[in-house]
């Protein structure tokens, strides 16, 4: 072991490595069962499990019984913060789960989720992906008015705004919290004897309803950041929480009402691209069918000659098979990714992030030798994984080596739950696609365009500013103002 990896495993830090991928927020999970009897805190476990793909930092879970609310959490992945023990002492029907990847606030204890606010009404819990744009703002007020912060997290914000205003009761008090908020959300609220589902008006962050059991009524409702969670805990999906809609589950109805005037729909089309994993049904589209076909598009915006097309692992596979079918290309493996690196690294510079990243991928050299090659990857955010498997295929001994981008190129930051580097460090933002190329060694470099984007996704959806999708970090448009921005 070299010594700078050595001075991390001396300093306690995360040896998972962290490659230069945007990073989604978090998931949120919940289950609400009608019977009183039963425990939901095992099944948001297992929910929890299938949704660690959005969040790597912490994990959490709150548990409704009686007339207060119990709440676990900790540092590191679900199956280290939970033993059978913390989960056994989590009783009652309903609880809600949480795993984290810090936008908004640091990477502490103090900001792992759900947060439980206990006062003289009761109890509440929340549980939020996303990023408020005006967090700042509203904990100013909050503070203003007296009301105490434990953490950095903008999720804070929300839970204190409910507290604040629950003598109003719980529906009004959540309108009257989610008509504050400005940003992308999704949310479930835990109460003794509700659970609660909201998501912003452009529907930027995604929500999903599930059922539990048999017959009309079934005997639990699930509530998932993505349709695999569901699936995880044997649901049966029924449909997306809709842009702008609450959902309140209680043990005799699911109600539901929506909170805002229309807004243009703005869901965040990197989902498809890399965030979802390929099993997951969001907003009505498969996602391995959109990845797919981002790949068919590819094949048909940007071909090239070469004698086998290979996808990096995970989400750059399921476009090389269909840049395959497109072109005529034979598919191949081509690329190992170690299954036991986690998404999250914490590497003191530049040069270790570069050396490290070998960890992660490895090339099948019998695969490749002699060849020439497309390589087809989700995204370029800072360089660092695109050049260097670059580097490795061309060692293998590939004859050529020809990028294909499934996303157009990353040029602005996000402001709505995705971690991005600042807008000097985004590779694309500073250089053209030749000057790009010639910067990681590759033989041609390709996007696919914004109009491929959106065909791949939805192949019926509109075109331009209407599509229904956010591409902010693409375009620099933004479908809710942000403050710096267009200045």
């Amino acid at each position: 072991m070299n010594s700078g990896l050595s001075d991390l495993v001396r300093n306690g830090l995360d040896l998972s490595i962290r490659d230069d991928k945007l990073r989604e927020e978090c998931g949120v999970f919940g289950i609400f069962f009608s019977d009183p009897k039963k425990d939901a805190a095992p099944l948001v476990y297992y929910g929890l499990f299938s949704l660690q793909h959005r969040g790597q930092e912490s994990a959490g879970i709150a548990a409704a019984h009686e007339n207060t609310i119990e709440c676990r959490k900790g540092m590191g992945l679900v199956g280290e913060v939970f033993t059978h023990e913390t989960i056994s002492s989590l009783k009652g029907p309903a609880a809600i789960g949480h795993v984290r990847y810090s936008t908004s606030g640091g990477s502490c204890l103090e900001n792992a989720q759900p947060f439980v606010s206990h006062f003289k009404l009761g109890s509440i819990a929340v549980a939020h992906n996303g990023t408020l744009t005006n967090a700042d703002v509203v904990r100013e007020l909050l503070e203003d008015a007296g009301v105490g912060f434990t953490s950095s997290s903008d999720s804070e914000v929300i839970i204190n705004l409910i507290a604040k205003n629950y003598k109003k009761g719980l529906e009004k008090a959540l309108t009257d919290t989610i008509k504050f908020i400005k940003g992308s959300y999704a949310l479930t609220v835990l109460t003794k004897d509700a659970m609660v589902g909201a998501r912003d008006p452009n529907g930027i962050r995604p929500l999903c309803l599930g059922k539990l059991g048999s017959g009309d009524s079934g005997t639990g409702w699930i509530l998932a950041s993505e349709s695999c969670a569901i699936d995880a805990v044997g649901g049966k999906f029924i449909r997306d929480i809709e842009p702008g809609e609450v959902v309140v589950i209680t043990k005799d109805d699911l109600l539901s009402f929506t909170f805002s005037e229309k807004t243009r729909r703005a869901i965040c089309s990197f989902e498809y691209v890399y965030f979802a994993r390929p099993d997951s049904l969001m907003d009505s589209v498969d996602v391995y069918g959109a990845r797919i076909r981002a790949g068919e598009i590819l094949g048909r915006e940007s071909t090239v000659s070469a004698d086998l097309v290979v996808g990096v692992p995970d989400s750059g596979i399921p476009a090389a098979i269909g840049y395959g079918r497109a072109t005529g290309t034979p598919y191949g493996l081509g690329i190992v990714k170690s299954k036991y690196v986690g998404r999250t690294f914490i590497s003191p510079d530049q040069d270790m992030r570069e050396k490290a990243v070998s960890v992660k991928h490895n090339v099948i050299g019998s695969e490749v030798r002699g060849k020439r090659v497309v390589i087809i990857d989700d995204s370029i955010v800072r360089g660092t994984t695109s050049r260097r498997l670059v580097s490795i295929l061309k060692a293998a001994g590939a004859k050529e080596v020809h990028m294909r981008i499934c996303s157009p190129p990353v040029r602005f930051p996000c402001y709505f739950g995705i971690d991005t580097p600042h807008r000097k460090d985004l590779i694309s933002n500073m250089n053209s696609v030749n000057e790009l190329c010639a910067s990681l060694g590759a033989d041609s470099l390709a996007f696919i365009s914004v109009e491929g984007l959106l065909e791949s996704i939805d192949p019926q959806s509109m075109r331009g500013e209407n599509s229904g999708y956010c591409l902010g970090c693409f375009t620099g448009e933004y479908p809710i103002p942000v403050a710096g921005e267009g200045q």
